[in-house]
């Protein structure tokens, strides 16, 4: 009963940052301390529930699917999506620099986080760390060939998938695949009508993503466990351009209903973005940001470190072979 607030919370701090386009909520997981629990919990929605509730009743599902973790936290990331859509889009539309400076900072700190975790680090996990890299920079350039399926209802279910999959990843934003899908405001004015059609058949395509990917990201942690957070720790770098406060759009599509998706952008300086706008760059706002954005992951990394450190199930060690 004591861990439900928390957990709650947590789950209110991955629905937040799933809102905001290129922050990704398995970060807010990953340094809380429940990102392991988190991925072998979903893992175990699936044919083994029907077998555990066959062999010990009610009881013994509750236990096999987590529900003391499952149900506070899906109750704050619902309160927290369902409330801070309407904030981010606000924020996002009136105050972006200092948002993007803020998860600029809580990202780079979460780089730093998920690179302390790895005891046995080896001289080949170089390779699953620049893959990581490598995909999150070519990832969303991949995702406007969605809008080539046509049939918004497809795009829906597809995107579901890849956006849910996306959550469970640190570094890669769900929201921001959304956005270079072509889909983010329609599912956030979705979610913010209550349009039931349109979250049904979206949720349709997270519940496909959940049940395939948790099982593979699950497996992964498994046999190479140093090896996938070093995948992750290249995810979150690799995701850290797409946060840059001071860039300029410089190539983007129309989507099937006419919106913008973003395909590339040009880094710039402050000063730089302060003379090619005619803006001012807040240079002083967003680098004070930035501080607390990495403040407040170092905070819950150092308050959380003694659960993530009795994490069950999923810490194993890495493949007896590489021993």
């Amino acid at each position: 009963m004591k861990r439900y607030p928390g957990i709650f919370l947590r789950g209110a701090g991955m629905g937040a940052a799933d809102a905001v386009p290129g922050v990704s909520g398995g970060t807010i997981a990953f340094v809380t301390g429940i990102y392991e629990e988190l991925i072998h919990t979903i893992k175990q929605f699936g044919p083994s529930a029907f077998v555990a509730w066959r062999r010990g009743g009610l009881p013994l599902l509750i236990a096999h699917l987590n529900l003391g973790f499952v149900i506070p936290l899906l109750a704050g990331i619902a309160a927290s999506l369902i409330t801070v859509a309407h904030l981010v889009v606000w924020l996002m539309e009136d105050y972006p620099l200092l948002l993007n400076g803020f998860f600029f900072g809580l990202v780079a700190a979460s780089a730093l986080v998920v690179s302390r975790h790895p005891l046995d680090w080896r001289w080949w996990h170089i390779a699953p760390l620049v893959a990581g890299l490598v995909m999150a920079h070519f990832l969303p350039a991949l995702m406007p060939l969605i809008t080539l399926l046509g049939s918004q209802e497809i795009m829906l279910v597809v995107g579901g998938a890849i956006a849910i999959s996306a959550l469970l990843l640190p570094g890669v934003s769900g929201s921001f695949l959304l956005l270079t899908m072509g889909l983010y405001g329609t599912v956030m004015q979705g979610i913010r009508s209550f349009d039931l059609g349109l979250i049904a058949i979206f949720g349709l395509g997270c519940l496909i993503g959940l049940f395939f990917f948790s099982r593979l990201l699950s497996w992964l942690l498994h046999r190479f466990h140093t090896g996938t957070l070093q995948l992750l720790v290249g995810f979150i770098v690799g995701s850290l351009p797409v946060l840059w406060p001071w860039r300029e759009l410089v190539r983007y599509q129309l989507g099937p209903e006419g919106q913008m998706i973003p395909l590339d952008y040009r880094y710039l300086t402050p000063s730089d973005f302060a003379m090619l706008t005619g803006e001012p760059s807040q240079l002083t706002a967003v680098v004070a940001l930035m501080l607390v954005g990495a403040a407040l992951v170092l905070l819950l990394d150092r308050t959380s470190r003694p659960a993530a450190a009795s994490t069950p199930r999923g810490a194993n060690k890495e493949d007896a072979s590489d021993a």
